[in-house]
């Protein structure tokens, strides 16, 4: 990748942000791992050296047993209240204003954690990072793909059989290979009748056909990755006619070996066509990334000035599961910013 000018990364840096795919656990930076790790010594390290290290896979199951390694970190309500109100003050270093943080319930809660303290810890902690950081964070509640329908269950019924505040949609996480979007219609049938958005992760590590899949049985209203819809013209028409976002992640991509390398990576094919996507982390910490990381990635990789890259920002907060007010109110704020750089 081709490093931004100054200018640019100033302006990336400054730039008011949403960010739609990010992953609660995976947002855990080192400084966050730490404390965390000293809570609960054993596997994860606790020194950063060491964690960054740790955080390099070999493929995309790699990925999942690491990750499942800091889940097993966070055994607490205290412990989720931590993690999640830290993540927030990251995300607000970052001039990043709204955030749909995807939770895993099915990975927390058990007899030691029930899921009333669980939902409580991410409530005081939503609370509390738009109180004390301005930013607004909401729920995309995940199912893990891996362990089946019984985890779709207990993720509906912890999404639906509660008051959940904070939460906007229903996805689903996890391996793609050998679980098909169709296999948790019943759930998602549930959430949407509920008033839950559609969410689900398709197309990264398996070919169009999980797209379509997502779609047509689970109605899909974003795609988590969905870089493969560049295989199928007729998928990428599809999604621009529509208006279906991709929330795409190039270095979540190619740290997970699912591209070869950010030069190859399909997003300028995919805005060519006029698929609508948006620019986000996945796991920013366990891929070395942060979300002005990825804005000058996209920039380098479709050739965007300041008001290209602050299309980009406009293009996530027109995806967001948010009232007209506050998305009104959010590109007001990008757009105050870019006539404040123009003015200076």
């Amino acid at each position: 990748m081709t490093a931004p000018s100054p200018s640019l990364a100033s302006f990336i840096a400054g730039l008011p942000k949403a960010e739609l795919h990010v992953h609660q656990v995976g947002s855990a930076s080192p400084r966050i791992v730490a404390q965390l790790a000293e809570r609960h010594p054993g596997v994860v390290p606790a020194d950063p050296e060491a964690l960054a290290a740790y955080f390099q896979f070999d493929d995309f199951a790699h990925f999942i047993s690491i990750y499942l390694s800091v889940v097993k970190l966070v055994e607490t309500a205290e412990d989720v209240r931590l993690l999640t109100y830290e993540i927030g003050r990251e995300m607000a270093g970052q001039q990043i204003r709204y955030a749909e943080l995807t939770i895993t319930p099915y990975l927390s809660v058990n007899e030691r954690l029930p899921a009333e303290a669980f939902l409580e810890a991410i409530e005081d902690a939503r609370t509390g990072v738009e109180r004390d950081f301005g930013v607004r964070l909401r729920w995309i509640f995940d199912i893990p793909a891996d362990f089946g329908v019984p985890a779709a269950e207990m993720t509906a019924s912890i999404a639906l059989d509660h008051h959940v505040p904070g939460l906007v949609g229903l996805g689903i996480g996890g391996s793609e290979q050998g679980f098909p979007r169709s296999m948790f219609v019943e759930q998602f049938d549930r959430a949407r009748a509920y008033g839950l958005h559609s969410v689900p992760h398709a197309g990264e590590t398996t070919g169009p056909a999980t797209i379509w899949d997502a779609i047509q049985n689970l109605g899909a209203e974003r795609i988590e990755h969905g870089i493969t819809a560049v295989q199928d013209p007729d998928l990428m028409r599809y999604l621009a006619e529509n208006e279906i976002t991709l929330d795409v992640c190039p270095t979540s991509n190619v740290a997970l070996k699912v591209v070869d390398d950010l030069a190859q990576h399909p997003l300028p094919a995919l805005v060519a066509a006029g698929v609508p996507v948006s620019i986000n982390t996945d796991d920013p910490p366990m891929f070395g990334t942060d979300l002005n990381t990825e804005y000058a990635v996209a920039a380098d990789l479709l050739g965007l000035d300041e008001a290209g890259v602050a299309r980009l920002a406009r293009a996530a907060v027109d995806a967001a599961f948010v009232d007209e007010v506050y998305r009104t109110e959010l590109r007001g704020e990008i757009d105050a910013y870019v006539a404040g750089r123009q003015g200076a």
